[in-house]
């Protein structure tokens, strides 16, 4: 058994990884402010039979104080904890480069003082900005497009300075649109799959910005738990960076149509105009994430959304 920290652990991704580690048998300490974390997220990931193996610190990752007391006796760290979304970095780039990059800065230096075992971050696809290479690989260029896509880049670059200065093990995962149960609806910021859910269930017209043929390597979210704790012990893993995806790829309109089909609705989209910063294609390569980390997409596309369209249904 150890003790994992997972930074942002209200949050959509957060909340799976505390779940699945309080399943697996772990302790888990859970940080969070609840800028865009909830506690029914945690409520919901802990239930009654994990809570003597959860502790909760409430705080912000920008404070030494709270971040210094939750990594105390650590073994791992998880780090999902952002102001997450492209538009929102868009909006207010001042909010997301302060968190999330003196956030991770402040983690780092925390984790390394601790002597945590290892430190997973929760990096982007974003890094790549709009290449019109496909797939993306880890050895490509990065041209990032948004002040998040910096922020993310920078987190990276954070990560290998820490493990090649002060030998802390890093891992660096790059996320590629994840989906699944607990991801938010209800914001202006939120992503385009359980936007489109809540939409078709409630018969109103879903919003796409562009035409819909842009395309997104959809990630269902339990792969990327899987690769998220298959990153903790890898032994080749420290220092890299990461693809974590499905390996292949689907348009916005193809994504409504396959919904629209599970939920039996008619309902046709609305088109706005394209947002600044979001990038036209997505595709990963996961070679190196296989190779290195032993990971494998167990669930596909159809069938997250499948997952997801019931957790909506029953919540």
């Amino acid at each position: 058994m150890s003790t994992y920290l997972v930074t942002g652990a209200a949050g959509f991704i957060g909340s799976n990884l505390v779940e699945r580690l309080l399943a697996d048998g772990h302790m888990v300490r859970g940080l969070d402010n609840f800028f865009t974390g909830k506690r029914e997220n945690i409520d919901a990931a802990v239930g009654e039979s994990g809570a003597e193996r959860f502790e909760l610190f409430t705080g912000d990752i920008r404070s030494s104080e709270v971040t210094e007391a939750a990594m105390q006796g650590v073994d791992y760290v998880l780090h999902e904890a952002a102001i997450p979304s492209v538009q929102r970095s868009v909006d207010d780039p001042i909010a997301s480069n302060d968190v999330n990059i003196c956030g991770i800065l402040n983690l780092l230096v925390a984790a390394r003082d601790a002597g945590v075992k290892r430190f997973v971050y929760a990096a982007s696809s974003s890094a790549y900005g709009d290449s019109p290479t496909l797939p993306k690989v880890e050895t490509m260029p990065t041209k990032p497009l948004s002040p998040y896509a910096i922020t993310k880049l920078v987190g990276e670059q954070y990560c290998r300075v820490f493990h090649e200065i002060y030998g802390l093990e890093t891992v660096a995962l790059r996320y590629f649109n994840v989906f699944g149960k607990r991801q938010d609806p209800t914001s202006h910021y939120s992503a385009v799959i359980p936007k489109f859910i809540s939409a078709l269930l409630e018969n109103r017209p879903p919003t796409i910005h562009g035409d819909g043929e842009q395309s997104r390597d959809f990630t269902f979210i339990d792969n990327v738990v899987n690769a998220n704790l298959l990153a903790c012990k890898a032994s080749d893993a420290p220092g890299k960076v990461f693809n974590i995806a499905c390996g292949e790829r689907f348009t916005l309109n193809q994504l409504l149509e396959i919904l629209a089909d599970l939920v039996g609705s008619g309902v046709d989209a609305v088109h706005e105009d394209p947002r600044q910063g979001d990038v036209r294609h997505s595709l990963a390569d996961i070679t190196l994430a296989k190779d290195v980390l032993g990971f494998n997409p167990s669930i596909g596309f159809k069938d997250g959304l499948e997952r997801t369209l019931e957790f909506f249904k029953e919540g």
